[in-house]
């Protein structure tokens, strides 16, 4: 891979056009993205995202960040948490997911302490040491440059804040990561198929799951970009992994 070029799913491509493709993915999808989630994970992103949200820990009059919010999951229950002395960021580089993020947070009355920002996690648009949490869910693996965002995310965290990265990894036994490859590649893109009318995304989207770093290789990440006390739990058998880092 030469420093000009990077992964689409299985494909190499330009890296500037990257981020352009990834947006064409989630446009696509974000009307039901939501029930595609449920249909793909048999539910189990919820269980994902409820230990998460344990790690977190967030309190009363924090400052969170997350990063890739999407639909607003985790921004829905940060919200709560913080209460309205708190705030909570929600960023996504693709505006249709944002503007479905914000509709659903609105949907449920979580109006007030919640920023929709349009940006890339590449280079965050916040000032240094402003943020008590940073997460990022499912978001990570669509980044064109990973170590660049990692490094935002360290910038913007406020010393004594930590990370969470939320991702799709690698299955600790070979069997489970066998049925997972074989559920993967013959069922999600029909189901794309069935449901969104686009196989082609889930196509992708199930490829970029296997080109996204193993468990050890982004905790080393982590630690490149100035994290202290990495540490990841598997889930699911190493299907999805949490990250959790702090900055000092």
């Amino acid at each position: 891979m030469t420093r000009d070029k990077t992964h689409f799913g299985y494909r190499e491509v330009p890296t500037e056009e990257k981020a352009s493709l990834v947006g064409e993915v989630f446009r696509s999808v974000a009307p039901k993205y939501d029930l595609m989630n449920d249909l793909m994970s048999l539910g189990m992103h919820r269980l994902w995202k409820q230990f998460t949200l344990q790690q977190a820990g967030v309190r009363e009059g924090q400052r969170v960040l997350d990063v890739a919010s999407g639909t607003g999951d985790l921004a829905k229950a940060f919200a709560r948490q913080v209460g309205r002395s708190g705030k909570v960021i929600m960023t996504d580089i693709n505006e249709a997911m944002l503007a479905v993020g914000r509709d659903r947070l609105a949907d449920a009355g979580i109006v007030g302490n919640v920023e929709c920002v349009l940006a890339n996690a590449e280079c965050l648009p916040f000032t240094d040491d402003d943020f008590d949490l940073v997460t990022i869910a499912f978001g990570l693996r669509n980044v064109t440059d990973k170590n660049a965002a990692l490094r935002s995310m360290y910038r913007v965290l406020k010393p004594g804040g930590k990370l969470l990265v939320l991702e799709f990894s690698h299955a600790t036994s070979p069997l489970l990561q066998k049925a997972y490859d074989a559920y993967s590649f013959n069922i999600i893109p029909k189901l794309g198929e069935m449901v969104t009318n686009d196989r082609e995304s889930y196509q992708y989207l199930v490829e970029s799951i296997r080109m996204h770093p193993d468990q050890e290789t982004l905790k080393t990440m982590m630690q490149d970009a100035g994290f202290e006390n990495v540490e990841y739990f598997n889930l699911t058998g190493g299907i999805v992994a949490l990250h959790k880092g702090w900055k000092y």
